[in-house]
């Protein structure tokens, strides 16, 4: 069974910063494309960053220069380092294991940002 086990949720102010985690095994973190969604009340889940298992990296726009994605290979851990938070980065941020057939997902962090 695929375990994805987030932490680093909380509440921040605006332009404050906060760091996710996401653990998993090692067969998963080595084969997927490891990535962390958001899904804010009313709104469609969206990515946010993506991590292939050959270090290429994507962002939403709306969170490029922000936001970073990073992976520790020792540890089976993928980071979301979140900087300048803003409000409307409130939302329930979802670590995923994507493969070409299906994904993973991990059981959700509350992130929330006040103004």
């Amino acid at each position: 069974q695929v375990q994805l086990v987030e932490s680093g949720g909380g509440l921040v102010q605006a332009g404050g910063s906060l760091r996710l985690s996401c653990a998993t095994s090692g067969d998963i973190f080595k084969n997927a494309a490891m990535g962390w969604y958001r899904q804010a009340p009313g709104k469609q889940r969206e990515l946010v960053a993506e991590i292939s298992p050959g270090g290429t990296m994507k962002y939403a726009d709306s969170v490029k220069g922000r936001f970073t994605i990073s992976g520790d290979k020792a540890k089976n851990t993928v980071y979301l380092q979140m900087n300048s938070l803003k409000p409307e980065d409130t939302a329930v941020y979802y670590c995923a294991a994507s493969f070409v057939l299906y994904k993973y997902w991990g059981q959700g962090t509350q992130v929330t940002v006040s103004s």
